[in-house]
């Protein structure tokens, strides 16, 4: 494979101003949270990232794009109480997200449509901060303090929200009824106009809020009045007199405590509101403070990028427990704006965010044992589209368009550099710019395999670009013209783009995830030219019945149905999309292309819901009477249902692209239908006889391969269950975003790639099974020794052994110097000794017990004991060392230093039969396009002097990196003894 490797692709990461679990804290639950836990995550651009933490795994699934001239400063949300159902069944409430950010009105979002769902404004000033009421029953399970009547405690309100203004106004909003509405205003501007920082709730009526004029203030919520004023004297010698309070939290007990501009973490009596400890753990401002569910662990962030963990020494229980400060370290490289915590008996972690624009996962309980663990602040989907054939790299954000061409690779054999239009001295060129008019971010792009079509959305509109590319002898350059579209395609917005290969349909998924093609046509005037002729169709997705959540965990709606993929067969007659909650729909293309027939729209004007939750069953009879365009019409695949439903969302779906071979095969000519007088509009029924193979690649890093005109597994998909999967891509922890294929001179590669790693799978080959690897004596992952004779119990999987953060700290890396493990011994039963690990309490025999909970079930197991003898009858069963995927030597594609020979060698060992092939040089990738026509192919795969180094690079790529180092950001604060600027 050949590299480009491409930095000039523009990318810039946002700051983090807010991060939001969408539960509270629940230390007595087993597991690691419930099924809809999500966590919002607010960027300075005014986008909104949702991830799924998945028990570890930390899936983004989506970004609900911002605006110009937009922030998120600030993000809570509620849990509204239970309903009754038709039937009278309880249902959860659901899940409600709100934002504030540099305005006067607060926004509640809808996740599913990934828009406001309504606009609030408080009339008061600009809002700086806001806080939800807390539930009664969370805070039961926490341990908090209750304040509430007799009449309270029998029934669960509708929470309420409290936002402070910059004038220094509360003012309180309520959340019931599925609405949200002014109630009162808690204190009037004072004569200062001191503005509100931050607010907190210390019990459910009563909340703490600080302010800019070196105060804190109490107000019970309930008739307005204020309880308390605490203040925090002048500032410091030398600087401002006024101290800004930039955080407060409150403690299980209802202890208050502070985070300020003079560095100082300060711990206030609850009953008193006195003053009684202050800490100094930072040099600069803290700009956020954290408390553990039990109160026993408070975490600052600050501008001098320190992360600080403090803790109460003395004995457990003793009431006037001292705070100190037990540790900090330096997880960003700039300030620390906005932290979060969420823990269950299994889980226990606190996500950061700052102006570096990454996440980081940290060990909140098992601090020090555990590794922390950074996000990268790219986005899942890549915003890079590419035109193998005209050299061109598509790439986008916030509103503007970049293209770019690419020079040719050296490598090709018979094709010049100045075909493309390029200088020697030119390796790429920026041939176009487009900056769209209005507000709203660009959603998604795509560009035709021809680059003669660009199609750009908004939340809010569609449009369409004319790229006429102009000779090489003129001015390299690419003319961009905005096409008049019909209104049925510009007229909304949409979340996905996707062209079907030919460059003859465009796919469009709407905000509400309903899915429409739409057909490109010749221009009468010029034939070189696409446009559309406003023939279109809806496609119906299947009606599934929604799986209803336990009503503790909340619901979040039709979110989970919301499509997330969607690709096109290499034939263009086979589409497929894939929502968050696994299942995919697809559609098949009948009929042959007969430019004489007109269009006969017959379900366009009937837009089926494409989120729509009820028994399977046949959608409506406008289905059943397709749209007929140019004599081809698209259908429900008749294999739809029987479709597998991925476990999880997928990552990545692709469909196997046709062999060189099998693209040349011509079909027998085209089967004409003339209209009759019985059938004035006839069609053509012939279904797709191509490629029908989809690789899903699911969040979990499953794989699967089905055969979606059959509906089944592939035979490779069968053979190569999850555990064959080789242990280090399963226990990689970054998601995959993308891949590439190389199926030139009989291959059948996929590249799949993620933020930090590359992997190479040959689907022509199966991989080891494990079981040969579980044999006499052979060490597992943890170093310890299996014995034949030792039957094999369910173990569970690494990552559930964490909290939800990153990898357990081993021993001879830990910083104490001794090992975790300590071994409980009794004088007369020596035998019946127990080792246990420090801090935890329990034997670590008890971490090997079998597992009855359903959701830490192992797929190892289910395999490793079924079909072994069947599978080494139906595969290879070469054990040699060049079957392990690990290559001694490696090939830098882009150094120049690098000689021939040494990449020879290390393709050469690679075509021994390794079944995959892995590397992590390439760092952080933005995504992968292809480049090259199939011609250029062939001529790399002929090889220049036929000695295999031709084949071996058969396929041209660009790969987009965007280091953290190359991001603008503001001037960071340099403290004492810090030399590194």
């Amino acid at each position: 494979m050949d590299v480009h490797r491409c930095r000039f692709v523009p990318y810039p990461t946002s700051t983090i101003n807010a991060v939001a679990f969408s539960h509270a804290s629940a230390p007595n639950k087993k597991g690691k949270g419930p099924s809809t836990l999500r966590l919002a995550v607010g960027r300075a651009n005014g986008d909104i990232e949702i991830w799924n933490p998945l028990k570890g795994i930390w899936l983004q699934e989506t970004i609900i794009r911002g605006g110009k001239n937009r922030s998120i400063q600030g993000l809570v949300w509620t849990h509204d109480p239970e309903e009754e159902g038709r039937n009278g069944q309880k249902l959860p409430g659901a899940l409600r997200l709100f934002s504030t950010g540099f305005s006067t009105s607060i926004t509640e979002w809808n996740l599913a449509l990934g828009k406001p769902r309504r606009h609030v404004g408080a009339n008061y000033g600009e809002i700086w901060c806001l806080a939800a009421q807390p539930r009664r029953q969370d805070l039961v399970q926490a341990g908090h303090i209750l304040d509430e009547t007799k009449g309270d405690a029998e029934i669960e309100f509708a929470q309420h929200l409290v936002v402070g203004c910059a004038d220094g106004t509360l003012v309180l909003f309520s959340t019931g009824d599925d609405d949200l509405k002014f109630q009162k205003i808690l204190a009037r501007p004072s004569k200062r106009k001191a503005r509100v920082l931050c607010i907190a709730f210390q019990t459910r009526n009563v909340i703490v809020a600080g302010y800019a004029d070196s105060t804190l203030r109490v107000f019970d919520i309930r008739n307005g009045r204020q309880l308390q004023s605490m203040s925090l004297g002048a500032g410091p010698r030398g600087g401002p007199s006024e101290i800004l309070v930039w955080s407060v939290k409150c403690l299980p007990n209802g202890t208050i405590v502070s985070g300020d501009s003079t560095g100082e973490v300060k711990f206030w009596d609850a009953k008193t509101y006195a003053l009684s400890q202050r800490i100094k753990s930072h040099e600069a401002d803290i700009l956020d403070v954290v408390t553990s569910a039990d109160g026993n662990t408070v975490v600052s962030g600050g501008m001098d990028r320190r992360t600080a963990i403090h803790k109460p020494m003395g004995k457990q229980g003793q009431r006037r427990a001292r705070w100190a400060e037990i540790s900090h370290q330096r997880f960003h490289s700039h300030d620390v704006k906005a932290m979060a915590t969420f823990e269950t008996r299994d889980m226990s972690v606190l996500v950061s965010g700052g102006l570096d624009s990454k996440l980081v996962i940290l060990p909140l309980r098992e601090y020090g044992k555990e590794n922390s663990r950074g996000l990268t602040p790219l986005p899942r989907t890549p915003p890079l589209q590419s035109s193998p054939s005209q050299r061109l790299i598509v790439s986008w954000w916030d509103r503007e368009v970049s293209i770019w061409r690419l020079k040719r690779s050296p490598s090709v054999v018979g094709l010049q550099d100045s075909d493309c239009g390029l200088e020697d001295s030119q390796a790429k060129k920026l041939v176009a710019k487009i900056s769209l008019q209005g507000e709203e971010s660009i959603t998604s792009a795509a560009l035709c395999s021809n680059g003669s079509v660009l199609a750009v959305s908004t939340v809010s509109e569609t449009k369409i670009f004319n790229l006429t590319i102009q000779s090489p002898e003129k001015s390299n350059r690419i003319k961009v013209q905005k096409l008049q579209c019909p209104a049925t395609l510009s007229a909304e917005g949409a979340k996905l783009l996707q062209f079907s290969p030919d460059a003859k349909w465009l796919a469009v998924i709407r905000n509400d995830s309903s899915v429409q093609v739409h057909r490109l046509t010749k221009e009468e005037t010029d034939i070189e030219k696409l446009v559309f002729s406003g023939q279109f169709a809806f496609l119906h997705r299947l009606r599934r019945e929604r799986k209803p959540s336990l009503l503790e965990c909340g619901s979040l709606g039709n979110y989970e149905q919301s499509i997330d993929k969607v690709v096109f067969s290499a034939d263009s007659r086979i589409l497929v999309t894939g929502d968050l909650s696994g299942n995919l729909d697809s559609w098949v293309l009948e009929g042959h292309e007969e430019l004489t027939l007109q269009t006969v729209q017959t379900n366009g004007i009937d837009k089926t819901s494409a989120i729509e939750h009820s028994e399977d069953e046949a959608v409506s009879d406008d289905e059943d009477q397709p749209t007929i365009i140019l004599g081809q019409h698209w259908m429900r695949n008749p294999a739809a249902s029987l479709l597998p439903k991925l476990p999880s969302a997928p990552v990545v779906l692709s469909f196997r692209p046709l062999k060189t071979s099998d693209a040349s095969v011509l079909t027998n000519g085209t089967m004409t239908v003339h209209p009759t007088r019985h059938n004035p509009n006839p069609h053509s029924h012939d279904l797709p006889r191509g490629e029908d193979r989809l690789f899903a690649l699911t969040s979990e890093h499953q794989i699967h391969e089905i055969e979606v005109l059959s509906g089944k597994l592939s035979d490779w998909s069968r053979r190569n269950p999850f555990p064959n999967l080789p242990p280090e891509f399963k226990e990689t922890r970054d998601r995959a975003v993308g891949c590439v294929w190389n199926v030139a001179v009989g291959r059948e590669r996929i590249w799949l790639y993620g933020s930090t790693w590359l992997w190479m799978f040959d689907l022509s080959q199966d991989f080891p099974s494990p079981s040969n690897e579980a044999v006499n004596g052979h060490s597992s992952s943890d170093g310890a020794l299996i014995s034949a004779e030792t039957p094999r119990k369910r173990k569970r999987a690494a990552r559930d052994k964490d909290t939800g953060a990153g990898s357990r700290i081993a021993d001879h890396e830990s910083n104490l110097g001794l090992t975790s493990d300590i071994r409980k011994l009794r004088w007369k039963d020596i035998d019946q000794s127990k080792w246990m690990e420090v801090g935890r309490g329990q034997s670590s025999d008890s971490d090997g017990q079998e597992d009855d909970d359903d959701d830490d079930d192992d797929d190892d197991a289910r395999f490793l004991d079924n079909g072994d003898s069947l599978l080494a009858l139906r595969r290879k069963t070469d054990d040699s060392p060049g079957t392990n995927g690990h290559l001694e030597d490696t090939m830098d594609l882009d150094d120049s230093k690098a000689t021939r020979d040494e990449n020879t060698l290390a393709l050469s060992n690679n075509e021994k039969g390794s079944p995959y092939w892995h590397t992590y040089k390439y760092r952080p990738i933005l995504g992968i396009v292809p480049l090259g026509t199939e011609q250029e192919m062939e001529n790399r795969a002929e090889g220049q002097d036929g000695d295999g180094y031709g084949s071996s690079m058969s396929i041209e790529v660009a790969l987009v990196e965007r280091p953290s180092w190359d991001t603008d950001l503001p001037p960071r604060y340099q403290g004492n003894q810090e030399w590194i600027k």
